[in-house]
């Protein structure tokens, strides 16, 4: 098991609401133990402001001014922008691999390929935190399909109805997880545009399945309709 980071024992030793974002004060004394990590003197890194806690919640600290006594989280932090800059290892690994969509990887405007957030809402702030990217939230896409998606994303926004795979001739399913209405606990996870290599594997397996239990033309009319 990794080891735990700092805001991740304070998150537990605070507990902020999941729906206000709002903690109990923890005083500095409960710094002990398996939270012994938390103590500082001086300095409050783990707080500070431009820090991944400050960037989800809003850090209260008493007293106001002077040698902190106890901290917590009063609210969800909204004015924090999305940064979309990505760690360079991420963009090394991606910019000479294929477009997961169109499986070109070219050198004019269109077939280039960039390096393509997969929640299209870009609300994580996990993924806007340089120091806490992953491989797996970003994505290889030339500039069209890049394009595409975006205002595909834009759309679903609007309106959290979710992009339907089978737009797409010969997708069998709509989404590889969830439906088409958007929800906080599945984000965008399930959906063709968030990641069409997923979609693509559970769609093998379920079809798969089904291709065992049923005749061939039930499969092609699942993956071509009446045609």
């Amino acid at each position: 098991m990794a080891k735990q980071t700092q805001i991740d024992l304070f998150i537990e030793l605070a507990k902020p609401d999941t729906e206000t974002g709002i903690s109990r004060w923890v005083s500095k004394t409960e710094f002990v133990g398996k939270y012994k990590d938390l103590m500082f003197q001086n300095g409050w890194s783990w707080g500070r402001g431009d820090g991944q806690l400050a960037k989800k919640y809003i850090l209260e600290r008493f007293p106001a001014h002077g040698a902190i006594e106890k901290v917590r989280t009063n609210g969800y932090n909204t004015q924090v922008s999305f940064s979309q800059a990505i760690r360079k290892d991420i963009k090394d690994y991606y910019r000479d691999k294929n477009c997961v969509m169109l499986g070109v990887c070219g050198t004019s405007v269109n077939t280039r390929i960039e390096i393509d957030h997969k929640d299209g809402r870009k609300n994580d702030l996990r993924v806007s935190d340089k120091a806490t990217q992953k491989l797996e939230d970003f994505q290889p896409l030339c500039k069209a399909a890049n394009d595409v998606k975006r205002q595909i994303c834009k759309e679903c926004k609007k309106t959290d109805k979710r992009w339907d795979a089978k737009n797409l001739k010969g997708n069998p399913y709509s989404f590889y997880d969830g439906d088409e209405n958007y929800t906080t606990e599945l984000g965008c996870v399930g959906c063709y545009q968030y990641d069409p290599v997923e979609y693509r594997k559970q769609s093998t397996k379920r079809i798969a399945k089904e291709a065992s239990e049923n005749t061939t033309d039930y499969i092609m009319k699942k993956l071509y309709g009446e045609e």
